[in-house]
């Protein structure tokens, strides 16, 4: 893949966060914590329906994620499954939705955590390479305010 291909392919963002690993970990391995306006929802709308979890945003709509590996509490990966072809996102479209894999690491540091986030896989989503340029920007903002987020609600958990 060329290194324009894989910019195109994958967003990756830092963010320091002064608590444990433990902390961390209760928020980052909930499937979906990131659907939200700039701030984390203690208590969002999500329901399981066979092996996904089902997030409903009253603004952003439906989202359907699946877990696919978890290492208590150092990393945790999902699968962000796109709308299915009937768009309502339930699951009953014809065959598996594309995804993009969104994967969260914690490493310990001095004072606290630096958690990443890495989102991959834009470039498989069958999309024109206009729309997979605009959804990579778009989410690039997005986990940059979701990190802020992140921080914010950990931090002022973890007083």
């Amino acid at each position: 893949m060329s290194t324009a291909a894989t910019e195109l392919d994958r967003i990756e963002r830092h963010i320091e966060i002064d608590a444990t690993a433990e902390r961390v970990w209760e928020l980052v391995s909930r499937p979906g914590w990131w659907i939200n306006e700039g701030t984390v929802d203690p208590d969002p709308d999500v329901r399981q329906d066979g092996d996904l979890t089902v997030v409903s945003h009253p603004k952003y709509g439906i989202f359907r994620l699946r877990t696919v590996t978890t290492d208590h509490p150092s990393y945790v990966a999902f699968r962000w499954l796109e709308q299915t072809s009937d768009g309502d996102g339930d699951g009953d479209g014809d065959g598996e939705a594309p995804s993009t894999l969104v994967e969260f690491w914690i490493t310990e540091r001095d004072g606290g955590v630096t958690l990443t986030v890495v989102e991959s896989g834009f470039t498989g989503l069958g999309k024109e390479r206009a729309a997979v340029v605009d959804h990579v920007q778009e989410n690039t903002a997005g986990w940059e305010t979701e990190l802020t987020a992140a921080r914010t609600f950990v931090e002022s958990a973890s007083r």
